[in-house]
C-alpha cells in the first residue's frame, strides 16, 4: 500500500528564498513559487535525485501552516509525503485501522496535480503524513 517518499515538506515565511540554498549549494533543480489557495500556501520544489523537498509559505492570514510558523518562526519540517496506488482504498485501510484523516476525508488536488489526503500526526509518531495518489 505504501509507495515511495514523494517529499518532505518544509514550512518557512519565504519558501523561495528557503529553496535558493538547494539550488546554489547542492545543484538541485528548484520549481517556480506556485500558490495553492485550496491548500493555503505557496509551494517551492527542490528537485533530488531520489525524492523533492517541498517548501511551503502561508498564503494570507487564514492558511492552515500560519501557526506552524507562528511557532516556529524560522521554520521547520512540517510534513512528509508518501505515494499510494489507491488514495480511496488507502484512506479506508487507515480509517479501518485507527487513523484518523483530516479535513472531510475527501481527496484534494496537491501541488503535484493529483489527490492527496493528510492524516493526523498524532496516529503517526507526531509526523504529519499526506499521501498522494501515484
Amino acid at each position: 500500500m505504501l509507495g515511495r517518499l514523494n517529499h518532505v515538506a518544509i514550512a518557512t515565511k519565504d519558501a523561495v528564498k528557503a529553496a535558493k540554498i538547494y539550488g546554489t549549494a547542492f545543484g538541485a533543480q528548484i520549481s517556480e513559487a506556485v500558490p495553492l489557495p485550496e491548500h493555503g500556501v505557496i509551494t517551492v520544489f527542490a528537485t533530488l535525485p531520489n525524492t523533492k523537498i517541498e517548501f511551503i509559505e502561508p498564503l494570507g492570514e487564514a492558511s492552515p501552516i500560519a501557526k506552524f510558523i507562528e511557532r516556529n518562526p524560522d521554520g521547520g519540517i512540517h510534513h512528509v509525503c508518501y505515494e499510494v496506488v489507491d488514495i480511496i482504498a488507502s484512506r479506508d485501510t487507515l480509517v479501518k485501522e485507527g487513523a484518523r484523516v483530516l479535513g472531510d476525508g475527501v481527496p484534494k488536488i496537491g501541488a503535484h496535480g493529483k489527490p492527496v489526503l493528510f492524516l493526523h500526526p498524532k496516529d503517526f509518531s507526531g509526523a504529519l503524513v499526506e499521501i498522494e495518489q501515484a
